[in-house]
């Protein structure tokens, strides 16, 4: 066989090779592309945009890609199915398309900071591979589809900063993978359901959730770390076996409606906890003093409740505190001089109380305590020193 004859087959041979090992993308996800971008409209996808560069006159996986699908999407390691979708924070307007459902390779979906709207699909149920669905800051309503519990794969759902409404689904704790969920700043309503049994993190701040903290909720978080629930309505007693969490590190559940808090001395003297949020609730009674216990706490805020009585002379003599917040309270007494000595390691403020003494050249005394007039009638009479 001649050589030119010989070169032209293996030409052919090796591009014939080169086209398989990067296998056009999947025709049904081209679809799904491109009805996603038609469901957005047009005026709002910049020129500079990741969207911008969708043209389908060209693979979508297909590389280089000098010109075309620049960024918003990656494809499987055989070139064939997109298995991302990451777009840039560009204001994007429109709805999500129920169709995305049938990118069934689909492990990220991640929408967030656009101007989407409508509801979140039920169909997302069908994406058997997602592990990470992003949707924060966008303009979604409606429920959160029940059919999200079927995402056995998810392990981080975050969906904060939407007009959410209704109740955090029934049978999330299905989601065994799940470690992350935030939901907050939404319009949620109800109680906390029982949680994934694998969650590291929940926020849900800034939503109209109630009832008290029930501990079935949270049976069985022996990972759960941290615990953001502020600016809710939360009620009820706030019982002992929440700061026995195992993990617990964080705890934000300022600006609710707890009446009374049970803090128990830390198990074994060990504890992960670092830092307490209880500001702006209805606490009453005395400021409670085993929060010195806690070896590694090192922020603490009972701010703006109704404590009385003296501040406990153990939070002076925590090796960990470093910020203290007590003032808006009913305090009474004198702070501990520890706070004062040496300049003082702990920041923070005991202003707006009752106290006598507290040092007016000290940041920790700002602002001024309270009338005599008001201790007074807060006491019935004068407060007892």
């Amino acid at each position: 066989m001649p050589k030119l004859v010989l070169f032209l087959v293996w030409f052919s041979l090796f591009h014939t090779g080169n086209l398989v090992v990067q296998a056009l993308t999947s025709a049904s996800d081209i679809s799904v592309l491109k009805a996603f971008k038609a469901s957005i409209k047009p005026s709002s996808i910049k020129p500079w945009s990741c969207l911008a560069s969708w043209n389908f006159s060209v693979d979508p996986c297909s590389v280089p890609r000098r010109s075309y699908f620049t960024c918003g999407l990656a494809c499987s390691p055989d070139s064939t199915r997109i298995n991302q979708i990451t777009l840039d924070p560009a204001g994007y307007s429109g709805t999500l398309t129920p169709l995305v459902s049938q990118l069934a390779q689909l492990t990220i979906l991640d929408l967030a900071d656009n101007s989407f709207f409508g509801p979140i699909p039920s169909s997302l149920s069908l994406l058997s591979n997602l592990q990470t669905l992003t949707l924060r800051s966008n303009f979604f309503s409606g429920s959160i589809p029940p059919s999200i519990t079927s995402l056995k794969s998810l392990e981080s759902l975050d969906l904060a900063r939407n007009s959410l409404s209704g109740s955090i689904p029934n049978f999330m704790n299905f989601l065994t993978s799940l470690k992350r969920i935030d939901l907050s700043f939404n319009k949620l309503t109800g109680s906390i359901p029982k949680l994934p049994p694998n969650l590291l993190e929940l926020a849900a701040k800034g939503n109209s959730l109630s009832g008290p903290l029930y501990k079935w909720s949270f049976d069985g978080l022996n990972q759960l770390e941290v615990v953001e629930l502020s600016e809710n309505a939360f009620a009820g007693a706030l019982e002992s076996w929440f700061f026995l969490l195992p993990s617990l590190q964080q705890v934000d559940l300022a600006n609710n409606s707890f009446p009374r808090i049970e803090i128990p001395k830390p198990a074994d003297g060990s504890s992960n906890l670092v830092a307490v949020n209880l500001g702006f609730n209805k606490i009453q009674g005395y400021v409670p003093e085993n929060f010195a216990a806690y070896p590694l706490l090192s922020f603490l805020s009972i701010r703006y409740n109704g404590l009385s009585g003296t501040i406990p002379l153990e939070y002076s003599k925590s090796k960990s505190m470093r910020r203290l917040f007590l003032d808006g309270n009913f305090l009474i007494g004198k702070p501990p001089a520890r706070f004062f000595a040496g300049g003082g390691s702990v920041t923070g403020s005991l202003g707006d109380n009752c106290l006598q003494n507290c040092p007016g050249s000290s940041q920790l005394c700002t602002p001024a305590q309270k009338p005599s007039s008001v201790c007074k009638q807060a006491y019935r009479g004068k407060p007892r020193h």
